[in-house]
């Protein structure tokens, strides 16, 4: 039987990382299912979904530990689903970037029990003035029960505090 497992994966960035970890993989009969493999400051990051049979588990950990030599840390993790019935959005954040931004919209989630599923974030040079600019999409969950304009009049009041524009589209099944 197989079962879902998350590989939490960061270290030092060379050619052949994704190579040896999917190596280990494949040499425990798992499947590499969806990833977010990442360069960032020097630094190779990511998570991994994959499916693996269950008594290989402890087997690939520790064939993926070995790869601390090579200054890689890899964690398997078993991977379960809440099945809790959620709504889904998606947010648009783009402003003239300054300190605290993911902050103050991550706290607005936290205090309403809401789940960030994922965030990509960047600063990026504004048209025209060159100013640096942040933008981020996230994608939130949520119970259906969520008052969807106290969450909007939320979010305004912090877009209007940080100058930022905040779009939010919710995601109907």
């Amino acid at each position: 039987m197989t079962k879902p497992f998350i590989l939490s994966i960061i270290g030092d960035d060379k050619p052949g990382l994704v190579d040896a970890i999917a190596s280990s993989v494949a040499a425990n009969g798992g499947n590499w299912q969806t990833s977010q493999l990442t360069h960032l400051a020097g630094k190779f990051a990511g998570i991994v979904l994959i499916s693996l049979p269950t008594e290989q588990a402890d087997a690939l950990a520790e064939q993926l530990k070995a790869l601390s030599s090579t200054g890689l840390s890899v964690r398997v993790s078993p991977a379960e689903s809440s099945g809790v019935p959620s709504t889904k959005a998606s947010l648009s954040v783009i402003g003239p970037d300054r300190p605290g931004i993911v902050r103050e919209i991550s706290q607005a989630f936290s205090r309403r029990d809401i789940n960030v599923l994922k965030l990509n974030s960047d600063i990026v040079p504004a048209p025209m003035t060159n100013e640096p600019l942040f933008q981020a999409s996230i994608a939130i969950s949520f119970s259906p029960e969520q008052d969807r304009l106290e969450l909007e009049a939320a979010l305004d009041l912090i877009a209007e505090d940080m100058t930022v524009d905040i779009d939010i589209d919710y995601c109907e099944d």
